[in-house]
């Protein structure tokens, strides 16, 4: 196998990837991935054993008592629990995408002095709950409210899909306070604790990703304090825009490693099964399918590791987050999808890995922002679209 495009820098994130690999090998071996998927058994067991390897802390600046390690180290470590296991990675994102980077991003240095702490130590984790059943792409559609009331804010509305929402301790929920009229400009962000009253969860059956659980949500007067405001009132949508840009890095990188391990479970078969009396890799129509997939998941290794950079520093990257969210997630889609064409009916088995990859990829495309829609945005930024998409 060839060294990865996307690996280790420096000794000190060797040590870390070596780390990371001895918690997986040890809490995540293949048969238990297997296990938990059909179980539809969460990970949310492993969060305290990953804070107190110090995996959550890695993101967190030393002067908010984190490891202080930079994105491209972070990536690093996306990438290496994707090609693992998705379910381990997509917590590690809960943890760090939306919640430690909403936090320090836009978090008040009170929230900042409770909560960083907590997620760190994986204590608790934040789920983002911003789809509606009439917004989704179309963010600023949102019809969830928020009303004033004395000490704090009454909310009331309907959330859907929003993903391991009932392990989570807190919902970054955003909620209209402005006119409706107004559009995204009349949207604040909130902190709602998961168990206050008012709150229904329902779960919603999906055909994969069983580890990361889906819930419809009804908010009916549920009441927080002032202090559950997160960020300034009325620049809910600006702030999304900053966990958005996180979340979409943190996928891609942890997708790219996803597409590893499908492509090597696709090179792994196409060099064992042997028909018409030789290895299927020999044949050019397989070979050249298998070169064009090593390259795609390259590039989009490439550009996860650029997007890392320049995250580190400090550049503005929304148009690079959009481009390597679409690349990694449509190059996990189409090396599952070939890696099934290429082992048939071995990788069609229930027991196969690369089912479980086929399924689960599917998600990613329209997941933490339609592809489509990046495209927009990207097009944009290329000034040749008008219109304000996230």
């Amino acid at each position: 196998m060839t060294q990865a495009m996307l690996g280790p820098e420096t000794a000190e994130q060797a040590q870390i990837l070596a780390s990371v690999e001895t918690f997986l090998a040890r809490a995540l071996p293949p048969e238990e991935i297997r296990r938990r998927d059909a179980a539809h058994m969460p990970p949310y067991d492993l969060l305290a054993e990953m804070g107190r390897a110090g995996f959550f802390a890695l993101a967190v600046p030393l002067e908010h008592g984190g490891l202080g390690a930079d994105w491209h180290t972070v990536a690093l470590v996306q990438e290496r629990l994707g090609r693992h296991a998705y379910m381990a990675a997509s917590i590690f994102n809960r943890v760090v995408g939306f919640g430690l980077m909403s936090v320090l991003a836009y978090g008040s240095a009170d929230q900042r002095r409770v909560l960083l702490p907590l997620l760190m130590a994986g204590e608790a984790f934040c789920a983002l709950a911003l789809t509606e059943p009439q917004a989704g792409s179309d963010a600023a559609a949102l019809r969830t409210r928020a009303v004033r009331h004395a000490g704090g804010w009454r909310i009331s509305g309907r959330k859907c899909w929003i993903s391991d929402a009932k392990g989570a301790r807190w919902l970054i929920l955003p909620a209209r306070t402005g006119p409706e009229r107004e559009g995204h400009r009349g949207i604040s962000l909130f902190l709602v604790p998961t168990d206050a009253p008012g709150i229904a969860m329902t779960p919603l059956p999906k055909i994969g990703n069983n580890c990361m659980p889906s819930f419809d949500i009804g908010l009916d007067e549920v009441a927080v304090g002032d202090d559950a405001l997160l960020g300034e009132e009325g620049r809910g949508f600006a702030h999304l825009m900053s966990t958005l840009h996180f979340s979409r890095a943190s996928m891609a990188a942890t997708v790219t490693g996803a597409a590893e391990a499908a492509l090597q479970l696709a090179l792994e078969h196409a060099r064992n099964r042997v028909q018409f009396g030789q290895p299927i890799g020999q044949f050019q129509a397989v070979a050249h399918r298998l070169a064009d997939l090593r390259t795609r998941v390259d590039l989009s290794r490439l550009l996860v590791a650029h997007l890392a950079r320049l995250i580190g520093q400090g550049a503005s990257c929304r148009r690079e987050a959009a481009q390597a969210k679409i690349v990694a997630t449509e190059t996990l889609r189409d090396v599952a999808d070939a890696g099934m064409q290429i082992m048939a009916s071995a990788g069609y088995a229930a027991d196969s890995d690369m089912q479980r990859l086929w399924r689960d990829s599917r998600l990613y495309t329209f997941g933490e922002g339609a592809n489509e829609v990046l495209r927009d945005s990207i097009a944009r930024d290329l000034g040749l679209s008008a219109r304000n998409v996230m």
